[in-house]
């Protein structure tokens, strides 16, 4: 069964494949500064679904996998910052304090139709970093490409005190949460393994 990422995020493709998987990336086109919600969270949870529901038509026997990730500080939903000086407003907003990482999460099983997703969120402390650390961190253009102008997995992580819940989620895939809904219809993740040798020992 092929599996398809509808989404550019190479930080969720290579979550995926650290996890025994060969995905598809097809990228969904979803214009998201057109959609809105009453929530970050449920924002978050229908553009995953948008994008997966974008991508699936093509797909004529495969999982496709959908998931938009949004940091929540004081209620205000923050994706990807415009430019440097929207990184800089927003570390000068989000240093020393928490915020909410939520990733929507939506699975379809292109053959049927058949359609899950769910909502995982994830508590992070932020460091302070001082002004030359900022704008070495803004030299790297890691920031630029990642909701919340953050990640944990790169030059930021030593900027992040600390997680409470799944750091894949923060990555912006919860792998966990990915097994759950392949379960729901009726898929086993190992199943989708693309190392054979991996797939015997399951």
């Amino acid at each position: 069964m092929r599996v398809v990422l509808a989404s550019a995020s190479p930080a969720r493709l290579n979550l995926l494949r650290q996890a025994g998987f060969d995905p598809e990336v097809v990228v969904s086109g979803v214009d998201e500064d057109a959609v809105t919600a009453a929530t970050p969270g449920e924002l978050a949870l229908d553009l995953a679904r948008r994008k997966a529901a974008a991508v699936a038509p093509g797909i004529g026997d495969g999982v496709v996998i959908g998931c938009d990730s949004l940091l929540e500080l004081d209620g205000i939903a923050y994706g990807k910052p415009a430019d440097a000086d929207d990184v800089r407003a927003r570390w000068a907003h989000m240093a020393g304090r928490d915020g909410t990482l939520h990733t929507g999460h939506c699975v379809i099983d292109a053959a049927t139709g058949r359609q899950v997703a769910t909502l995982r969120s994830t508590l992070v402390r932020f460091g302070t970093p001082d002004p030359v650390e900022l704008e070495a961190f803004i030299a790297s253009g890691e920031p630029l490409v990642v909701a919340g102008a953050f990640t944990v997995d790169g030059r930021c992580a030593p900027f992040v005190e600390s997680i409470d819940g799944d750091h894949g989620n923060v990555v912006g895939l919860s792998l966990p949460t990915l097994r759950a809904l392949l379960a729901e219809l009726g898929i086993r993740i190992t199943d989708l393994w693309s190392d054979p040798a991996a797939h015997a020992r399951a």
